[in-house]
């Protein structure tokens, strides 16, 4: 299994944000630029965490981008899962009725299993411990220049 550009961008973008909670909105193509994503695609990204409410955007020529939540409340999971859809590895596990073999096939506890860990993981990490991680990677960083 391996999550698309599109997850891993939403959550380069929203860590970004993370790290600005509670500051001036953040323009998007400071995030593209900062994260070295195409402006373009970032715009196609944040569109379903906006209609999500996981960001929001503000008008104007101090607008931009702000998270709709605070960082401590929004978890991997969600973010991927909003932008990927389900992270179940095999269509079966999320809706037994496609597989007329879903009473017995003993891959499917496995791929189940699977969405689970996932789901422990990733519901486990919240956007502000990343942003505290990527904060203290910048600062590494800028002393080493």
């Amino acid at each position: 299994m391996q999550l698309s550009t599109k997850a891993r961008y939403a959550a380069r973008a929203l860590v970004e944000l993370a790290l600005k909670y509670g500051q001036e909105p953040v323009k998007l193509k400071d995030i593209a630029s900062r994260q070295d994503i195409s402006l373009k695609y970032l715009e196609q990204v944040m569109f379903p965490l906006r209609i999500s409410g996981y960001v929001k955007t503000h008008k104007g020529s101090q607008g931009g981008y702000v998270l709709g939540k605070p960082p401590q409340e929004i978890n991997m999971y969600d973010v991927i899962q909003t932008v990927e859809g389900s992270l179940a590895p095999v269509d079966c596990v999320d809706n037994p009725e496609l597989c007329q073999r879903v009473t017995k096939c003993v891959t499917r506890n496995v791929w189940g299993g699977l969405k689970q860990a996932i789901y422990d993981e990733l519901s486990n990490i919240t956007l502000a411990e990343l942003a505290e991680k990527q904060r203290l990677l910048y600062e590494s960083a800028e002393e080493k220049t």
